[in-house]
């Protein structure tokens, strides 16, 4: 493949100057002149995750330098943090799951969704001795193993209530026909790390997970193989979405649309330029966890489908909004009025 030239960060800011000048003053106008905007600058709370990667091409690329306000990020390893770090105020944009989104809204700070990162996007892996087992007997494999090994079948996954979680839950129970409480065992692991290290050494049967996980395990020649991908049986799944403080939302909606335009920038530049994106993606998580050559793999996996347009999501953010509920995560059921605000996206 061919890549788009990549833009330099000095091509951006010169561009700027050049032909962005009067826009940029005019947003500046929007604001109430330089110094009128609310906000002194953008604090982003991002993963080193697949799903977040937007946030690593923005800020490799330098789109931030395009916003009329400096960003400062902060990373995070597990949503639960940012879920915390949000009760405080400390954030005008989150990129993290779905169900910690949903968590924010209910606790009642004022943010909504005005993007998505990526849909689609978890594998069901198990070992290849069961992956055979299941291609001859589909959901009766889980009862086979049980009675040759004595035991139930082991999946190891991000902890209860989280995307991957809810996601394998609802293919157990809703694809499959079983029940996650009786005829599987589910083990919240903690984070990616946490699920690959036990798919490694072989810890566990099976998982629930994204990318580069998968791909780092076929790297790595682990007997493990994917038996089923989100996109077949809840086509347009959630995972990672960007979630926006209303002080951002509302309160400075020009500096937000800006955000989520460069949000879209990020998801084309990934499509176009997928192993500089791969670059981007290994410096932000770290080589020596995610080399060049297994990130860019990843990306051409179904599981690493980038998007930014929240429509698509919004029949995968029912179900995953009645799951949190059930599994105690949200104490409502939260509509997708209550979640989502699609403004932003269609007025781009």
């Amino acid at each position: 493949m061919t890549e788009a030239p990549r833009p330099t960060s000095t091509t951006r800011r010169r561009f700027l100057q050049t032909t962005g000048l009067a826009a940029t003053a005019g947003l500046a106008g929007c604001l109430g002149g330089s110094g009128g905007s609310s906000l002194d600058e953008l604090n982003v709370a991002y993963m080193p995750i697949y799903p977040d990667m937007q946030y690593f091409v923005m800020q490799e690329e330098g789109l931030f330098d395009e916003l009329s306000v400096p960003v400062s990020g902060k990373k995070f390893s597990d949503g639960p943090s940012i879920v915390q770090a949000s009760a405080k105020g400390d954030f005008d944009v989150m990129m993290f799951g779905i169900v910690p989104a949903m968590i924010v809204v209910d606790k009642g700070i004022p943010a909504k969704i005005t993007a998505a990162n990526i849909k689609n996007a978890m594998q069901i892996l198990a070992t290849d001795e069961f992956a055979a087992l299941y291609d001859e007997h589909g959901k009766a494999a889980f009862t086979k193993f049980e009675e040759e090994n004595g035991r139930k079948f082991t999946f190891g996954t991000f902890p209860p209530g989280s995307v991957p979680d809810i996601l394998l839950r609802y293919w157990v129970q809703n694809t499959l026909g079983l029940d996650p409480e009786e005829d599987v065992n589910i083990k919240g692991l903690g984070g990616a790390a946490a699920v690959q290290q036990a798919l490694l050494s072989n810890k566990i049967d099976g998982t629930s997970i994204m990318e580069p996980v998968p791909t780092v395990v076929d790297a790595n020649d682990a007997p493990f193989q994917s038996i089923a991908w989100a996109g077949d049986f809840m086509p347009g799944q959630p995972a990672a979405v960007t979630l926006m403080h209303d002080r951002l939302r509302e309160e400075n909606r020009e500096v937000a649309s800006e955000f989520v335009r460069l949000h879209q920038e990020a998801t084309q530049f990934v499509a176009d330029n997928p192993q500089t994106a791969a670059e981007h993606a290994s410096t932000v998580i770290g080589e020596s966890a995610l080399p060049v050559d297994t990130a860019r793999a990843a990306l051409d996996s179904p599981a690493s489908d980038f998007i930014t347009n929240p429509h698509d999501i919004e029949g995968g953010a029912e179900i995953f909004a009645d799951y949190a509920q059930t599994l105690g995560k949200t104490e409502a059921q939260l509509t997708v009025d209550e979640l989502f605000d699609y403004g932003i996206y269609d007025s781009l």
